[in-house]
């Protein structure tokens, strides 16, 4: 089981702050891993697994625990699911020996770690960024915003097709380097039968650095099947 770190702020200050950061076994950015709406830190075993292979050590890996478990339709990218997500990217560039991070996200977890990286202004720090089967473009089982907006998930802080949220967030590069992974038979992203907004998988991230798409995977299966692909995006 990974450890999810806790480092002291006044690190994650003198880390933002340019001091050099904490020295590990080998100097390499430090990783955090971001999981989707109403999922677990465990939902990276195999990327942990794999960046254990490659030498990376505990103290290396971060892995935040956000939003409700039992209410994916409470969940939004606005308060309570921000803070364990930003204090995670805050410690891990802390404890980083390079000073920048690299970030691994699942669903939700792309739009979430983006809107925390653009909010809290921590762009210089992220050295790659690697969203696994995201929704930002939006989700046509949430509507347009506003019609058909049902749920918080979905609302105005949510993954609604053009909702106040994604058109703040589009445009913004969130790393040195970005990178999307993809299916065409996503159940999530694809519910309902439309995997595009405006011709362009909504997995697809702007000004990308490269998109790898693998159809035998759904929504699931995008982020336990492809751990050796996300490992060698971050390298």
């Amino acid at each position: 089981m990974m450890k999810v770190h806790a480092y002291p702020v006044v690190l994650a200050l003198l880390a933002l702050a340019g001091v050099p950061a904490l020295a590990s076994a080998q100097c390499r950015d430090s990783v955090v891993l971001i999981h989707g709406n109403t999922g677990g830190p465990d939902d990276f075993d195999n990327t942990v697994d794999e960046l254990h292979a490659r030498g990376y050590d505990d103290a290396q890996i971060f892995a935040p625990d956000w939003g409700s478990k039992s209410c994916a339709a409470c969940n939004d990218h606005n308060g309570s699911e921000e803070t364990p997500v930003e204090n995670a990217l805050v410690d891990a560039i802390a404890s980083s020996c390079t000073g920048k991070v690299d970030v691994i996200t699942h669903s939700m977890g792309g739009t979430l770690g983006a809107r925390v990286i653009k909010r809290v202004g921590l762009r210089p720090y992220i050295d790659s960024y690697v969203a696994i089967a995201g929704g930002f473009r939006g989700l046509w089982s949430c509507g347009t915003y506003p019609y058909n907006v049902w749920n918080s998930t979905c609302g105005s802080w949510g993954l609604s097709v053009s909702s106040p949220f994604l058109d703040d967030l589009y445009g913004f590069r969130f790393a040195d380097k970005v990178y999307s992974i993809k299916s065409w038979t996503d159940q999530i992203v694809c519910s309902t039968g439309y995997c595009t907004v405006g011709g362009i998988h909504s997995s697809s991230i702007w000004n990308e650095d490269g998109s790898y798409t693998y159809n035998g995977f759904g929504h699931f299966g995008l982020l336990s099947y492809t751990a050796t692909t996300q490992v060698d995006l971050i390298q």
